[in-house]
């Protein structure tokens, strides 16, 4: 073999694509770490709260039958973007199945279990530390500063579900057992939520505590903004058909009509 051949199979091996694991998304597929994707998140958790119960209550698979098509789902969509076109859609669609399966998670301990909310937070709190710490550090962007886009490998779905059910006993606990009602459990949670995006973005979400605490706080004020819209007691009421497919729809649309520009940090 020539040196020009040599060259030429090392060129050719350089711009081949490494193998990523099955549930590692492509970085076309994994939205960065701006304005936008809080606040798409923040969606998200509504919408998936919304769903999540109504596949346990109005399809009547109960919170843990009901995680069985969930994972399903997660599977192809996991294979769809695999063989698909990258997408960030992917990732949205994704968030969504694993709140909306959180949000059984969680209701199983507390609802079907009867486990008391601080043991169910407690045990929910311990498994999201041991998971996180197994989650890849997000890459850094040289040009802004920030470490924008999460490391989707196993142990980051593993440590959202997680986060998902965390939020849902906290956002539970806070309207059922410190009586604050939905609104006002959702304009306290929200608040914290917000004092951490504060801190996140000064610190540019250089540390995975930034980030998960964030997570946890939006999947907490998400759970209770999702029962105000839902459920009567304190609430709207619109009722889970109803505040499902209003959520659901207003989450599907916002990456379509918000589309991220190229190199966008926020």
């Amino acid at each position: 073999m020539t040196s020009n051949e040599n060259i030429g199979a090392l060129a050719s091996a350089a711009k081949a694509p490494a193998h990523r694991p099955i549930t590692t998304l492509s970085q076309r597929s994994t939205p960065v770490l701006g304005a936008r994707y809080w606040v798409l998140i923040t969606m998200c958790s509504i919408a998936g709260c919304n769903l999540g119960d109504f596949i346990s209550l109005y399809l009547n698979l109960g919170h843990w039958m009901g995680l069985a098509p969930l994972a399903v789902l997660f599977a192809i969509l996991l294979i769809g973007e695999r063989i698909g076109r990258p997408s960030e859609m992917w990732y949205w669609a994704l968030l969504l199945v694993v709140r909306a399966a959180a949000t059984n998670l969680a209701d199983f301990f507390s609802h079907t279990l009867n486990i008391d909310y601080s043991w169910t937070i407690a045990g929910l709190e311990g498994l999201q530390v041991l998971l996180v710490l197994g989650v890849s550090p997000r890459q850094k962007d040289e040009a802004s500063g920030i470490y924008g886009r999460p490391a989707t490998d196993g142990w980051y779905w593993a440590a959202l579900a997680i986060a998902g059910a965390l939020g849902t006993a906290i956002g539970d606990c806070t309207a059922e057992t410190f009586q604050l009602g939905t609104a006002a459990s959702t304009a306290a949670l929200g608040a914290i939520y917000v004092a951490l995006l504060v801190v996140g973005f000064r610190t540019r979400w250089s540390t995975q505590a930034s980030y998960w605490l964030a997570v946890v706080a939006v999947r907490a004020a998400g759970t209770t903004a999702g029962d105000w819209l839902a459920f009567p007691d304190g609430g709207l009421g619109l009722g889970l058909i109803i505040s499902t497919i209003l959520t659901c729809s207003i989450f599907i649309g916002m990456p379509m009509v918000w589309q991220r520009r190229q190199a966008d940090f926020g």
